[in-house]
Order: structure tokens, then C-alpha cells, then sequence
């Protein structure tokens, strides 16, 4: 097999989980704002793309060099062995982007990296004209430029990776799959534990926190663009679908629950549950937070409520961050995590957080507050 540099984007704050998870797969790797870089083959392309709950997509990367003339961005494309990647009939449509470079206008980037890519695949495949009909698979192309160093990728995953596949319905603002993943991954539930979100929407939190307790593959119910590149066997993703096979602990137990305001949202909740394959496992129902109650000790309750970033809905968060406060006050075993934008939450909650952690929710700066309970007792 050949060896390739391969990154995984990631949303910002995160990159550490990222990382983390590309360790645990056995990979060294390295981290920048945005990106983990590390060597792998081909299975380990088919890998990332199946096993990472926090990445955005997984890229490879072509070549990277300084440009700061479109000459030197056009010559330098050209050179690179776009052959021994891209097939005679493969559609392969250029994106970009462009930060603090003298190459400022993407879509002349664009167009002239497409232009030095058909260059260089006439002399590969001896072809006279210019013309590619471009009706094969999809090898979609992205030339990034910052502070005037040029990288050129190819993207591995098509859809990204929060499409996992199962979500059927939403409501107005979901969550993306890969930052509930992250906030489940930031908290210290494990499987054994009961774990509930207040808040669950289309159920994205809770049906994240199911695929982690039994191990499943947060890609296994998805294709990917590199299933039809033709340097990628079939075997290999047979080899890898079976990894994600084996490695699933379908019949670990697992206590969670999803509660939400809106009736319709619940309904929502239940159907994508059922697409994920989960439908037996997690119990939804339609509850104010202000109602919650449990007997069940070292719980762990993970939240994307209302931030009130309309004005007129301001004054009603707030007024229920205090009521969330007053229900939650004696869970002192439960371990609360909450994720908002609204920079008094810890006033209206009625209790300082033990920790916080700055992360973006698409846009939107956020934080996500932490409130450690006591620790379960060990299990002899």
C-alpha cells in the first residue's frame, strides 16, 4: 500500500479531541488551528472516514508550496502527480479559499488550478485535447491558500462527516452531529452511567452518546466519495466495514433519555433514533426541564438549550436557566454540562461553573459550562 498525508478538518476548539480520536485509531499525528495532520494508507483513509466523531472530513493532501503569482500557482499544480490519483473520466471540480494572501480572488485560484490539473492529466494520458468529459466518480479538488502557502487536497469523504445518515428530520437550530459528539467526548460519562439531555431536539445528543457507548462507527450508515476512487480496492473498505463490524458492542445496555418542550421534536427524536438502528434503546418523552426529577445517582446530563439571541425570547431563557437550576440543585452525584452563548448563564443558573470551555456552535461563540459531580464509587 502507499503511504499519503492526510488531514482532518475540524471546527475550531476542538482540534485536541480530533487528535485524540486519530491516536486512538494508531496514528501519529499533528495539530494545527483547524486541521490534524498525519501518514496513513489506504485503510486508513477508509478509517477516518468511518471512525471519527469530531472531524469535519478527511482530505488528502496533493501538494503544498508558496505562491504569490498565479504563474507560480499554475506551474507549481502542474507539477504535482495528479495521475497517479485522478482517473481519465473522473469529475473533478475545483473548490478553494483564500486567507491573508497575495492570491486574494478564489475563483481565479479556482480556475486556474483546474486549468493546471487538465494540463497535467493531457500529458498523463496522452490525450491532444483539453476536453475531459468528466462523467466518472468524484474527486473533488480544493486549493487552500494562507499567508501565500498553497495547499492542494483532494476530499475523501463527499458529504461531511455530521451526515451520518440517520437524521430524517430537525427542528429550527440542530446541532451538528460532530460538536454533540465532542460535548459527549468532553464529559466524563461512560456507558454504565445514566444520561440524559434536557433539551434533545431532534435527538442528535442522544443518539450520539448511544453510537459512543456501544462503540459503533459514526459512519457506518453512510457511503463516502472514496468508496468509488479507483486507487481505493473494494476489499479495502470490506476490510474496513468489517473493523466497524467487529469493534460494535450491540448488546452493551445503556440508560438514555431525551426530553423536550416541543411534542413535535419528540416525534423527530424517535424516527431518527430508528433510522440510527437505536429506536429500542433510547426513551424520549415531552417534559419542561423545569419538571425533571430522578432517584438515579452519578448520572450525566449534557445540553444545548435556548440561547435567547432573539430579543423577545431573552427574558423567557433566562427565566428558565433558573428554573434548570432549581431542578437540577440537589443532583449533587449528576455531572451537568450546558452549552450557550448567553454569558450570564451561571447567574441565572444559581451556581458558578467548575470549569469552562470556549466553542463554536456553527457561528455562534459559545461556552460550555461544567459542573462535576461527586465520582461514582469504583467498581470492584
Amino acid at each position: 500500500m502507499s503511504k499519503y498525508t492526510i488531514i482532518a478538518t475540524s471546527a475550531m476548539g476542538i482540534e485536541a479531541l480530533v487528535a485524540q480520536e486519530v491516536r486512538d485509531l494508531g496514528y501519529e499525528c499533528s495539530v494545527e488551528n483547524g486541521k490534524v495532520t498525519f501518514e496513513g494508507d489506504e485503510l486508513a483513509i477508509c478509517r477516518s472516514n468511518l471512525w471519527l466523531r469530531t472531524a469535519d472530513r478527511i482530505k488528502i493532501k496533493v501538494g503544498e508550496f508558496k505562491a504569490t503569482t498565479f504563474d507560480e500557482l499554475f506551474e507549481k499544480t502542474k507539477a504535482l502527480n495528479w495521475g497517479d490519483f485522478i482517473p481519465e473520466n473522473a469529475e473533478f471540480p475545483v473548490i478553494g479559499k483564500s486567507v491573508k494572501s497575495t492570491l486574494y480572488s478564489v475563483s481565479d485560484c479556482q480556475s486556474i488550478v483546474k486549468k493546471a490539473v487538465v494540463e497535467s492529466l493531457k500529458k498523463y494520458y496522452n490525450k491532444q485535447s483539453g476536453w475531459f468529459e468528466e462523467t466518472g466518480p468524484l474527486y473533488k479538488i480544493e486549493i487552500a491558500l494562507h499567508k501565500d502557502i498553497a495547499t492542494v487536497t483532494l476530499d475523501s469523504s463527499g458529504a461531511g462527516l455530521h451526515k451520518r445518515g440517520y437524521r430524517s428530520g430537525q427542528g429550527e437550530a440542530p446541532i451538528k452531529e460532530t460538536l454533540a459528539a465532542a460535548l459527549i467526548k468532553l464529559t466524563n460519562w461512560t456507558s454504565e452511567r445514566p444520561f440524559v439531555d434536557p433539551f434533545c431536539g431532534s435527538g442528535t445528543i442522544p443518539i450520539e452518546a448511544a453510537l459512543i457507548g456501544q462503540n459503533i462507527a459514526p459512519g457506518f450508515n453512510r457511503d463516502f466519495s472514496s468508496e468509488s476512487w479507483t486507487w481505493i480496492s473494494r476489499d479495502i473498505w470490506d476490510k474496513a466495514r468489517q473493523e466497524v463490524e467487529d469493534l460494535a458492542k450491540y448488546d452493551e445496555p445503556l440508560d438514555i433519555s431525551g426530553f423536550d418542550i416541543d411534542h413535535r421534536m419528540i416525534q423527530v427524536s424517535k424516527e431518527n433514533a430508528q433510522e440510527a438502528g437505536l429506536g429500542e434503546l433510547l426513551q424520549f418523552k415531552q417534559m419542561q426541564v423545569r419538571d425533571f426529577t430522578t432517584t438515579k445517582e452519578y448520572g450525566v446530563i449534557v445540553g444545548n438549550p435556548p440561547y435567547g439571541e432573539r430579543l423577545g425570547d431573552k427574558k423567557a431563557v433566562e427565566r428558565m436557566y433558573e428554573e434548570m437550576g432549581r431542578a437540577f440543585a440537589n443532583l449533587d452525584t449528576w455531572s451537568i454540562y450546558m452549552l450557550t452563548s448567553n454569558e450570564d448563564f451561571e447567574k441565572f443558573y444559581g451556581k458558578p461553573a467548575t470549569k469552562k470551555r470556549k466553542l463554536f456552535n456553527g457561528f455562534i461563540k459559545t461556552d460550555f459550562y461544567q459542573y462535576w459531580g461527586k465520582r461514582p464509587p469504583r467498581v470492584k
